[in-house]
């Protein structure tokens, strides 16, 4: 997570998070702190929240029967939280989400496992439509407690260049 402070007036500062278009390098990997504990509660409510009805999210009885014995996580879930995880580091200066390529899901993930990611740069290039704008492509690995990979995906964002983000424009 990049974070820079912003000298606003004397004695005054504002913090800011994120990488502009410049900061990103290819082969860099960012490590995504802190991890995230998933209950049995995060689990329920985003199954329900998004209509998934399968009963491996909620129903410890039916998933005692499963080959796995208990109740898996979500997939979208886990998705969703790689990405949350990711912003400061990855797309807190973000213009636009472009897409997620090759999502894997590689092991379940189960309630009280604790998840965390990394993101590596693995292109940029600049906006041939955006001057202000460069694209940046990530690979983002999930991984529990245990270290082992549960989910893997490729994103691509419109990254704003320094000066050009709207924190740099707005004045609240």
């Amino acid at each position: 997570m990049v974070q820079n402070v912003k000298k606003i007036s004397e004695n005054r500062f504002r913090e800011s998070f994120g990488r502009h278009y410049e900061d990103f390098h290819i082969g860099e990997i960012y490590e995504h702190r802190p991890g995230r504990t998933i209950t049995k509660t995060d689990n329920t409510w985003f199954t329900l929240l998004t209509m998934n009805t399968h009963p491996m999210h909620f129903d410890d009885e039916y998933a005692k029967a499963s080959e796995f014995g208990k109740c898996i996580v979500c997939s979208p879930l886990t998705v969703a939280l790689m990405v949350g995880m990711s912003v400061t580091d990855v797309s807190q200066k973000a213009i636009a989400n472009l897409g997620w390529d090759d999502i894997k899901l590689t092991h379940p993930l189960f309630e009280d496992d604790t998840l965390t990611a990394e993101s590596e740069v693995l292109d940029k290039r600049e906006s041939k439509s955006r001057p202000g704008a460069g694209i940046v492509t990530v690979k983002t690995t999930g991984f529990n407690q245990h270290g082992t990979v549960v989910c893997s995906f490729v994103r691509k964002m419109l990254i704003a260049k320094q000066g050009h983000s709207v924190e740099d424009k707005v004045n609240y």
